[in-house]
């Protein structure tokens, strides 16, 4: 590896070592002879087609993090130290480091500012990586309506002072991140070894009756990655469709019914008559209370026609509201999140034909609809099955070890159990 790594002139060099373990380093040195040797050359550097190929960077985000990580020198070799140094900053430096490192990676178009044409290219670029082709084919309207809602979080705050152009602030892009947690776990995960279970790449496995029509269901793979960005590995595995109104009629009780064999977090996403889409994550099951009750991580979140996520602020304990069959004004019969009573964050009433959506200090939430009396169109809730892949690999381990028993105890009725003992 003598050749690998040149003399360190660069002083942050030593400095980024110490942020690794001496293992570390050894694994990082040996993943860059492997990929030198790809580029052909003589163990020196790694070449930009390499890197992206490697790291499944394609098109302008590849570009521009190749350039980064080189220190923009031009040259197209990263060397052994550019990875080191790198990675202490985009892995193991203080949080404004890292998103420092971010913000300079959405320049894309390397005009010195943060514009709209960037951020669209950064997110078609990243929407191709996490789905398919077909998903992210630019001339599809599916296409543009996914990258505008994402677009449409977005503030530019800066007036352009070379270009005619907006621009995106650094304190823009952190307000950005905290709407769209999802885009900032996967541009924070671009230099881990490509995994389809790496942060940022989930995408929960969406389980439905093979009688439903997908085009009928809310709930877009896109708008599950999007929810799913505040959300652990375990819950990301696998969610199931339990309640569409289409399917089970507008129905409360039905509602209730339906989602009460399932003791997990639930996924409510309402569309209501304007063509608005929101909802909210629900930590904890929907049981009829008087009071409000829940913990800290549900959350609200808007999906059309801009994505965001909006997590308690901690200002109060109003997170779950689930009433039913009381005779009180005070009690309002159904579900809501957040707010306080007859003004809260999100609300359903128990006739699933009206409810509200108010500014919320539990949530840090605007009104989620273009008004704060809706009339909701489609309502459909999904269960959040934690750990179903491990469940099902325990499952398949409670077979063998049950057919172990049972063979045993064959064995012990003839005598033969401990025969070979």
């Amino acid at each position: 590896m003598g050749n690998a790594q040149s003399p360190p002139s660069d002083p942050r060099y030593a400095s980024a070592c110490r942020a690794f373990t001496q293992h570390y380093l050894e694994e990082l040195k040996s993943l860059f002879a492997s990929l030198a040797a790809k580029s052909q050359s003589s163990g020196q550097y790694i070449s930009p087609s390499v890197f992206q190929s490697y790291f499944g960077l394609n098109g302008p985000l590849g570009e521009r993090m190749f350039d980064l990580i080189t220190q923009q020198r031009h040259d197209h070799k990263l060397t052994f130290q550019d990875l080191v140094i790198a990675k202490a900053t985009y892995e193991k430096g203080a949080n404004n480091e890292i998103e420092e490192f971010l913000y300079r990676l959405l320049e894309v178009n390397g005009d010195g500012i943060v514009g709209r044409s960037d951020l669209i290219s950064v997110i078609i670029a990243m929407l191709g990586n996490i789905f398919s082709t077909s998903t992210s084919e630019s001339g599809s309207s599916s296409h543009q309506e996914i990258v505008d809602v994402f677009l449409n979080a977005a503030t530019f705050s800066k007036n352009g002072e070379t270009s005619t152009e907006e621009s995106m602030s650094l304190e823009d892009f952190r307000t950005w991140c905290s709407l769209v947690p999802s885009i900032r776990k996967y541009l924070g995960s671009l230099l881990t070894p490509p995994d389809s279970a790496k942060p940022g790449c989930q995408v929960p496995r969406l389980l439905h009756l093979e009688n439903i029509d997908p085009s009928m269901l809310l709930l877009r793979k896109e708008y599950a990655w999007h929810i799913g960005g505040v959300l652990s590995q375990q819950e990301l595995e696998e969610w199931k469709l339990l309640y569409h109104s289409a399917v089970n009629g507008s129905s409360f009780s039905t509602f209730l019914g339906n989602i009460s064999n399932d003791d997990g977090p639930t996924v409510l996403i309402i569309k209501d008559k304007k063509g608005c889409i929101y909802g909210g994550y629900a930590s904890q099951t929907w049981e009829r209370h008087g009071d409000f009750y829940g913990d800290m991580k549900s959350f609200l979140f808007q999906l059309y026609p801009k994505a965001a996520i909006f997590r308690p602020t901690g200002a109060n304990n109003n997170i779950q509201w689930c009433a039913a069959n009381f005779s009180s004004d005070s009690i309002p019969n159904g579900i809501g999140f957040g707010g306080r009573v007859h003004h809260f964050g999100l609300f359903l009433s128990a006739s699933f034909d009206q409810g509200h959506t108010f500014e919320c200090t539990t949530f840090g939430s605007p009104c989620l609809s273009e008004t704060n009396q809706i009339s909701p169109e489609v309502i459909e809730c999904w269960g959040v099955i934690k750990g179903a892949r491990q469940d099902k690999q325990d499952a398949m381990k409670g077979t063998v070890l049950e057919r172990f028993k049972e063979d045993r105890h064959m064995l012990n009725m003839v005598g033969l159990a401990n025969s070979s003992e």
